[in-house]
C-alpha cells in the first residue's frame, strides 16, 4: 500500500515537470508572437498551424547541435551549472499546493527562498567557470542585482506572512475568499511584480544578459544544450513567479479556467514589459531597490505588524 502511494507521488511529480516543460515551450512561442506583433511583424508562423510546432523544432535543433566548450574553462563546473540551474527552477514547483498526491508544504515560503537563493550561485558559477571577462561581468552584475532585490522580496513576503500567520501557500485561498490581497496591498503587489522582473533577469532589469555592453552576458560561452537549459530555467522561473503572484495577490490556488487565464495574463505582462520598456541604467536599478522598494516594504511591514497587534 505504501509503495503504491509512493509510486503515485512519483507519477504526480513527473506529470508536474512535464506540464511545466510544455508550458515553458508555449510561453516561448507566446513571447515570440507577442514581440512580433508589438514590432509590427508576424513572428513564427511556418511550422505547423500558425507556428505552433516552432518551440519543439527549436528544442530539437538546440539539443542536437554540437556542444562546444572553451579550452581554458573549468570544464565540470561549466558543464553542470546549467543542469543544476534547470533542476533548481523545476524543484521550486514542488511548493505548488496539491489537492491530491499527499504533498503539502507547510513551509512553502522558506523552501521557495532557499531555492531562489541557490539559483544566484548557478548564474555566478556559470559566468566564472567560462573563463571569459564578459561572462564574469555578467555573472557579477546578476549576483548584485538578485541579492539587492531579494531583500525587498523577503520583506514584501514577510508582510503577507504577517497577514495570514502561516508559511503554507494553501492558506491564501481561505483568506482571499471575500477580497483579493491585490486591493488591500496595492503598492506592495506592484513592488513584488517589478521585483520579480528583476529576480528573473527580465527586461528592463536584464543586466545579466546585457547584449549592448557584455555581448551576451554570463551565458556567452554556452551553446546548444547548455544554452537551452539556461533558457528553460529562466522561462520556468517566469511561469513560477506568475503563479506565485496569483496565489498571493489574486485569489489563491484553485483549479478553474479563471486561474489559468490569470496565469496567462501575468505571463503576458512579463512579455509586454519586454516589448515596451528600454533597459534601466545600472545605478538606477540599485537606487530603485535600496532607496525606493526597501523603505516602502519596511514601512508596510511595520503597518501590518501594528494592525495585527491592534486587531488581536
Amino acid at each position: 500500500m505504501i509503495m503504491g502511494d509512493y509510486m503515485m507521488i512519483l507519477l504526480g511529480v513527473v506529470m508536474l515537470v512535464l506540464g511545466v516543460l510544455i508550458g515553458v515551450a508555449f510561453l516561448t512561442l507566446l513571447e515570440r508572437k507577442v514581440l512580433g506583433y508589438i514590432q509590427i511583424r508576424k513572428g513564427p508562423n511556418k511550422l505547423g498551424f500558425l507556428g505552433i510546432l516552432q518551440p519543439f523544432s527549436d528544442a530539437i535543433k538546440l539539443f542536437t547541435k554540437e556542444q562546444t566548450y572553451p579550452l581554458s574553462s573549468n570544464y565540470f563546473i561549466y558543464y553542470f551549472s546549467p543542469v543544476f540551474s534547470f533542476f533548481l527552477s523545476l524543484l521550486i514547483w514542488m511548493v505548488i499546493p496539491y489537492y491530491f498526491n499527499m504533498i503539502s508544504f507547510n513551509l512553502g515560503f522558506l523552501f521557495f527562498f532557499c531555492c531562489t537563493k541557490m539559483g544566484v550561485y548557478m548564474v555566478m558559477v556559470a559566468g566564472w567557470s567560462s573563463n571569459s571577462n564578459y561572462s564574469l561581468l555578467g555573472g557579477l552584475q546578476a549576483v548584485a542585482q538578485t541579492i539587492s532585490y531579494e531583500v525587498s522580496l523577503s520583506l514584501i513576503m514577510l508582510s503577507l506572512i504577517i497577514m495570514i500567520m502561516d508559511f503554507n501557500l494553501l492558506k491564501f485561498v481561505k483568506y482571499q475568499n471575500m477580497i483579493w490581497f491585490l486591493f488591500i496591498m496595492m503598492p506592495l503587489s506592484l513592488c513584488w511584480l517589478s521585483s520579480s522582473l528583476a529576480e528573473t533577469n527580465r527586461t528592463p532589469f536584464d543586466f545579466a544578459e546585457g547584449e549592448s555592453e557584455l555581448v551576451s552576458g554570463f551565458n556567452i560561452e554556452y551553446s546548444s544544450g547548455g544554452f537551452a537549459l539556461i533558457f528553460l530555467a529562466e522561462y520556468s522561473s517566469i511561469l513560477f513567479m506568475s503563479m506565485l503572484f496569483i496565489m498571493m495577490y489574486m485569489g489563491g490556488y484553485n483549479l478553474s479556467i479563471l486561474f489559468y487565464l490569470k496565469l496567462v495574463f501575468i505571463s503576458f505582462f512579463f512579455i509586454w514589459v519586454r516589448g515596451t520598456l528600454p533597459r534601466y541604467r545600472y545605478d538606477k536599478l540599485m537606487y530603485l531597490a535600496w532607496k525606493s522598494y526597501l523603505p516602502l516594504s519596511l514601512n508596510f511591514l511595520m503597518l501590518f505588524i501594528g494592525m495585527k497587534i491592534f486587531f488581536i
